[in-house]
């Protein structure tokens, strides 16, 4: 353990000031001890994972059917299982125990892959962390936008136009982000993230209670083991286009390798913090795919083929109403805890780049008195720039909010590069696997799939997207 002496005043009232050592405990690369253990870490990852993905599994389920249904939540879950071993391993360069820490995941890809490689990791990682803090917005605003929908309903009639438009609420959810912004480091988060943790298993357990409810009482929908059937309102070219679009969305619910790095470099390095990372993945994964499993199947044998996007509107007017709206409130927590943990290793990646060409900007802090005792150090760019992410953000949201179209995309450019790609190539560099040896080809077989598959679900989302904003006018209903 390496730790720094400092000497200080005592400021005692004695005739001679006497000098005395504070002990500040540093970890091996100089910064402040890391304190993060497997139950941080763990929540972290359920955080990131178990996030507006969950909702979508129901409707993804009912366009793959019983059997791709199932089999893809198993594939995609053993996939990242596998190369999120493989990137725990990347975290320090060399050996995995006492090489050079990576402090993040571009850094990771620089150091095992060198800069050839960094420029397509910065865009693919933070385009899809940027792109999954809108879709957090959207999925936020739809769960705000159903309670007051149910509300209406309940106070008027069924039968009562209750035409809810989800924009002021994202407006309102991005006012929120704006406030906790401001939390000065990734660090600062584990609190938040073991809240929202909570908060995801209480939804999840909701939409499995009401989806096996449904199902017992008898009011069910038709299932196939195909899903959703060619016929009248479904072509064969737009049953492809679905398909591939509920495999985005699965991808979509297991992407979290993109800030694995960042929650890998909060751990303590007693035991390895590769092994703890591992640990903390193999029951992370574990619970959530378990979770998946009920709410995609159960979610599909309650609804059927007609199992709405985001489940927990299908459920409208169910009994108990309290409980529905107890799960939507679990969701909004969530994501304001879950878009604060993509968005800040943006957020540490810009203050950083700038903090060393204009060091002014990034520690030039004035502090706010408030009360006697109570100060505030306030840092005027940090401020406007978090502030201006957050507004961007949220204009997007609300300019296309198509929540399927959206998850999918995410899901579909992000899958490939950043949990198949990048932990890959880096272990074959690391771990010097030789080329052609049966090892290599397993990996590059498995990234060449992956590959096919991402692209193709990018297109079908990009279709949805597309044929969605031909029917829509951004900013209607802003009012």
């Amino acid at each position: 353990m390496t730790s720094e002496l400092q000497m200080v005043e005592n400021g005692g009232s004695s005739a001679h000031n006497e000098m005395q050592p504070v002990v500040t405990e540093l970890d091996d690369d100089g910064r402040p001890k890391r304190t993060g253990t497997f139950g941080t870490a763990s929540a972290h990852i359920i955080t990131a994972v178990i996030g507006s993905g969950v909702l979508s599994l129901a409707w993804a389920t009912a366009q793959l059917g019983w059997l791709a249904g199932p089999g893809s939540l198993v594939i995609f879950s053993a996939i990242t299982f596998y190369t999120s071993n493989l990137l725990a391993d990347c975290y320090r360069t060399g050996d995995p125990i006492l090489g050079k820490r990576n402090y993040s995941y571009v850094e990771a890809v620089k150091s095992s892959l060198g800069k050839t490689h960094v420029w397509l990791c910065l865009i693919c990682q933070y385009t899809n962390l940027y792109g999954t803090s809108i879709g957090y917005t959207i999925t936020a605003a739809i769960s705000a936008g159903a309670m007051h929908k149910s509300y209406c309903l309940r106070k008027r009639s069924e039968a009562a136009d209750c035409k809810i438009s989800d924009s002021p609420y994202m407006v309102g959810f991005g006012i929120l982000q704006i406030f906790m912004s401001q939390l000065p480091k990734f660090h600062d988060l584990w609190f938040v993230s073991i809240l929202a943790a909570v908060m995801s298993f209480s939804y999840s357990s909701i939409v499995v209670g009401f989806s096996l409810a449904r199902v017992i009482s008898g009011g069910t929908h038709k299932t196939t083991l195909t899903g959703t059937e060619v016929g009248v309102d479904l072509d064969a070219s737009q049953k492809i286009w679905i398909v591939l679009q509920a495999l985005g969305n699965i991808a979509f619910a297991y992407s979290f390798s993109l800030i694995l790095v960042e929650i890998q470099d909060t751990l303590k390095s007693t035991p390895p913090e590769n092994k703890t990372m591992k640990k903390a993945v193999s029951i992370s994964l574990s619970i959530t795919t378990a979770f998946y499993f009920l709410c995609g199947c159960l979610g599909y044998a309650a609804f059927g083929n007609s199992a709405p996007g985001n489940i927990l509107t299908g459920f409208g007017l169910y009994e108990p109403l309290w409980l529905v709206n107890i799960a939507h409130i679990c969701i909004i927590v969530h994501l304001v805890g879950a878009y604060q943990v993509f968005a800040q290793p943006i957020f540490s990646m810009v203050e950083s780049c700038l903090a060393k060409r204009y060091p002014y900007l990034i520690n030039s802090s004035k502090t706010l008195q408030l009360g006697g005792k109570f100060k505030v150090n306030i840092n005027i760019f940090m401020i406007t720039w978090r502030t201006f992410f957050v507004a961007t953000t949220t204009v997007l949201a609300i300019a296309m909010p198509f929540f399927n179209d959206i998850v999918g995309f995410l899901g579909a450019i992000g899958f490939w590069p950043m949990t198949i790609y990048f932990p890959i190539e880096m272990y074959i560099k690391c771990r010097r696997i030789r080329v052609f040896s049966a090892k290599w080809i397993w990996m590059q077989s498995l990234s060449a799939v992956c590959f096919i598959i991402s692209v193709s679900s990018v297109c079908a989302s990009v279709q949805g997207i597309v044929k969605s904003l031909k029917s829509y006018t951004p900013f209607d209903n802003l009012l």
